[in-house]
């Protein structure tokens, strides 16, 4: 939370932010910020401006924030406190005015301070839980690509005459990929496995003697 912004709200008001934070096992911690509150969820940080008291004479200072803030943060929010319908109607004659485009960044107007504060943790909460749910299908994904990657090493691998799927681990295990294998001399197969002189002796006339070459086939 920023310094400064603690300072224009009523005690009571921080009390409540702060019981609410310790609620959702949040940390407060009240630092020299531009933005009012800037939350870390999951690795992602979201900053927030909170208008907790809309000035219909003075709306110029804060569009000139949310300017200078909108392009520092990838993740930006303005929750605006609208207690009157002459508020909401100053509100939207600044937003045209101040040329804001949709979404960039994202206003959210409530109807009271606690009610504020809830969208805050929501926006914030739900951007973390997308950022994990990304992350985990970006392993999931990187994980299915190996698995069939490894499958296709050992099809590859265990057609050449002789060789099963554990002479094919022990060759990922050591020397690494097909194309590394391919390169690889007996002498350096032999040095680095515990296979065979006879499999060694195979799988390099594999990779060098077209009738090991072209006789196998993938299955």
């Amino acid at each position: 939370m920023s310094i400064t912004w603690k300072d224009e709200q009523h005690p009571s008001f921080i009390n409540f932010i702060s019981s609410f934070l310790n609620a959702y096992s949040f940390r407060l911690n009240f630092v020299p910020i531009a933005p009012d509150f800037i939350f870390n969820c999951g690795g992602l940080s979201v900053a927030f401006l909170f208008v907790t008291n809309w000035d219909c004479n003075d709306t110029s200072s804060t569009f000139s924030r949310v300017q200078r803030l909108n392009g520092q943060f990838a993740h930006f929010y303005v929750v605006v406190t609208l207690l009157s319908k002459e508020q909401n109607d100053s509100f939207i004659r600044s937003y045209f005015k101040y040329d804001m485009k949709l979404g960039k960044p994202t206003f959210v107007p409530v109807q009271d301070l606690e009610m504020g504060f809830e969208k805050i943790v929501n926006i914030a909460q739900a951007r973390g839980m997308c950022k994990r749910q990304d992350a985990i299908a970006k392993l999931r994904s990187e994980r299915e690509k190996s698995v069939q990657g490894m499958d296709v090493y050992l099809k590859v691998v265990t057609s050449i005459p002789g060789i099963d799927s554990h002479d094919a681990n022990a060759l990922n295990q050591a020397i690494g990929s097909i194309e590394a294998i391919a390169k690889a001399s007996k002498e350096y197969i032999l040095e680095n496995t515990d296979l065979s002189a006879e499999k060694a002796e195979k799988i390099t006339r594999f990779f060098r003697d077209p009738k090991y070459y072209l006789g196998p086939k993938i299955k």
